[in-house]
C-alpha cells in the first residue's frame, strides 16, 4: 500500500481534480503566450531612431531602439526561444519515461522564470537573445506533458472540447501580450513587462516541486527507481564497509551510464515508429505550413497593419481580432469536432475545409482598400483559421500508442517551430526588404494556407 500512494497511483489526490488541473495548465500556457506577444509588441519591441528629409528625428524606444537592432536581429529575439525548446522538448519528452512529469514541469518552469527576469535585466542584443533562448526550456516542459495529462482526464465526450480550452490560451495569451506589452511599454518601461511576468509565473514552478504527482496512461510508475534502491540494500547487506562504498559507487557509476543509454535507445527507436507513421507525418507537414503563415502574422502583423492601412493603433486592433477569433475559433473547432464525433478522419476534414474558406477570407481581406472591409473580412479569415487549434493537436495525440503522446507532442511542437514560425519571420522579413510593399508580402504569405490546406486533405485520404 506504502509505494501505490508514492506512486501516484491512488485515485485523484484530494485537492487536483482534473478541472483544477486544466485551470492550472491554462495559466502556465497562458503566461507562456503572453511573454510570446508581448516581445513582439510596439511598446516591448519598440523602433529605431529615424530621420525624416527635412532633419527632424525622433528617439528610438523599446528593445529595438535601446539596443540600436536591425530588423533582422529584431526577428531573432522573437525566434530565440526555439534554441532552448528545440533542445529541450525531446529530452523532457524522454525523461517523462522514468521522472515524475510534475517535476519536470517545476524544473522548466523555473528556468523560464530566472530567464524572463534575465531578459528585463539584459544590457545587450546577446545578452537578452540567450535569456530567450532559456525561456524555450520552460516552455519544452509543459508543452509536451500538459496535453496528454488533459487527454487523460477530460471526460470522454469532452476530449476535444479540454484541448481546445488548453489551446485557447495560445491566441489568447498572445493578443494579451500585446496590449499587455503596449501599455506596460508606453507607461513605465520595456523591463518591467518582463519583470512582472516573472512574477506572475513563480507560484507555479514551487507547485510543480510539492504537487502530489499524478501518472501518466501508458506508462508505469518510475520502476527505475525500485530497481536502483534494491540492487544496493543487497549490497549492504554484504557486511565489509569498505566493499560496501566501492561496490555502491561501481554500480551507481554503471548504472547512470547504462541508464543514458539506455534511455537513448529508446528515444531512437521512439522516433522511428512516429516517423514511420504516415498519419503524423502528415498531420505534421500540414501544420508546419499552417504554423509558417500564423508565425509571421503575430510578428510582423501590427507592422503589417500599421503600413498597408495607417493604423494608429494596430497592436491594440490586431491584438483584438486575434484575441477575440482565437478564443471563439479555437473553442468552436473543439466543440464541432466533439459534435460531429472526434475521429481523426473528421479531424482531417475539419482541419483541412476551415483552412481552406480561412485562407480565401484572409487573401481578399489584404486586397481590400477600406480598413473596414479588411476588418470583416480579416476576422472572419482568422475564427475559420483558428478551428484548427484543436483537431490539429487532436491527431497528434491519438495517432500514437499513449506511451509516444509526450514524445508526438514534443516533436509536433518543435517541427512547426524549426520549420514554420521561426523561419517566417526573417523570411518575409527579407521578402518586404525585396518587393518594399506590406500589401503583396501579405499576400504571398497568405497563399501557404492553401498548401497547408491541401496536404490535410491528403491526411483525410490516408485514414479513408
Amino acid at each position: 500500500p506504502k509505494m501505490a500512494s508514492e506512486s501516484g497511483q491512488s485515485p485523484n489526490p484530494s485537492w487536483f481534480t482534473p478541472k483544477r488541473l486544466l485551470i492550472i495548465f491554462c495559466i502556465i500556457n497562458m503566461l507562456n503566450y503572453v511573454d510570446r506577444g508581448a516581445i513582439a509588441s510596439n511598446g516591448v519591441n519598440g523602433s529605431l531612431a529615424t530621420c525624416t528629409e527635412s532633419g527632424i528625428c525622433t528617439g528610438g524606444s523599446g528593445i529595438q531602439g535601446d539596443f540600436n537592432l536591425n530588423n533582422f536581429q529584431d526577428g531573432v529575439l522573437s525566434s530565440a526561444f526555439m534554441v532552448g525548446l528545440l533542445i529541450a522538448s525531446p529530452i523532457f519528452a524522454s525523461l517523462a519515461k522514468s521522472h515524475n512529469p510534475f517535476r519536470l514541469i517545476g524544473v522548466g518552469l523555473s528556468v523560464w522564470t530566472i530567464a524572463i527576469a534575465g531578459c528585463g535585466s539584459s544590457f545587450d542584443f546577446w545578452s537578452i537573445a540567450i535569456c530567450r533562448m532559456l525561456v524555450g526550456v520552460g516552455e519544452a516542459s509543459f508543452i509536451s506533458l500538459a496535453a496528454p495529462f488533459i487527454d487523460d482526464n477530460a471526460p470522454a465526450a469532452q476530449k476535444t472540447a479540454w484541448l481546445a480550452t488548453f489551446y485557447m490560451c495560445i491566441p489568447a495569451g498572445t493578443a494579451l501580450g500585446y496590449v499587455y506589452g503596449g501599455f506596460v511599454g508606453s507607461q513605465f518601461n520595456w523591463r518591467v513587462a518582463f519583470w512582472v511576468e516573472a512574477i506572475l509565473m513563480l507560484p507555479f514552478p514551487i507547485l510543480g516541486f510539492v504537487m502530489k504527482p499524478l501518472q501518466l496512461k501508458g506508462f508505469a510508475p518510475s520502476e527505475s527507481e525500485q530497481a536502483l534502491t534494491s540492487t544496493e540494500t543487497n549490497v549492504s547487506e554484504t557486511g565489509d564497509d569498505d566493499m560496501l562504498a566501492e561496490g555502491q559507487a561501481l554500480i551507481r557509476g554503471s548504472k547512470s551510464t547504462s541508464k543514458f543509454w539506455n534511455q537513448f535507445t529508446r528515444f531512437s527507436k521512439d522516433m522511428q515508429e512516429l516517423l514511420h507513421d504516415q498519419v503524423y507525418v502528415i498531420n505534421v507537414l500540414g501544420y508546419i505550413s499552417y504554423n509558417f503563415v500564423i508565425g509571421a502574422y503575430s510578428y510582423w502583423g501590427p507592422k503589417a497593419g500599421y503600413s498597408i492601412y495607417h493604423m494608429n493603433n494596430a497592436d491594440l486592433l490586431f491584438g483584438g481580432i486575434t484575441i477575440v477569433c482565437g478564443i471563439l475559433g479555437t473553442l468552436a473547432g473543439g466543440l464541432f469536432l466533439d459534435r460531429i464525433s472526434s475521429t481523426i478522419s473528421n479531424a482531417f476534414k475539419l482541419l483541412s475545409v476551415a483552412t481552406f474558406l480561412g485562407a480565401i477570407f484572409c487573401l481578399v481581406a489584404f486586397l481590400f482598400r477600406s480598413l473596414s472591409g479588411f476588418i470583416v473580412l480579416f476576422s472572419i479569415g482568422e475564427l475559420l483559421i483558428f478551428v484548427t487549434q484543436a483537431p490539429v493537436n487532436y491527431v497528434s495525440l491519438r495517432c500514437v500508442k499513449p506511451s509516444l503522446r509526450p514524445l508526438s507532442m514534443a516533436i509536433s511542437t518543435v517541427s512547426i517551430h524549426v520549420f514554420g514560425d521561426v523561419p517566417s519571420s526573417p523570411l518575409v522579413g527579407v521578402l518586404q526588404d525585396h518587393i518594399n510593399d506590406w500589401r503583396k508580402t501579405a499576400v504571398c504569405l497568405t497563399s501557404v494556407f492553401f498548401l497547408a490546406a491541401g496536404i490535410w486533405f491528403i491526411g483525410k485520404w490516408h485514414t479513408a
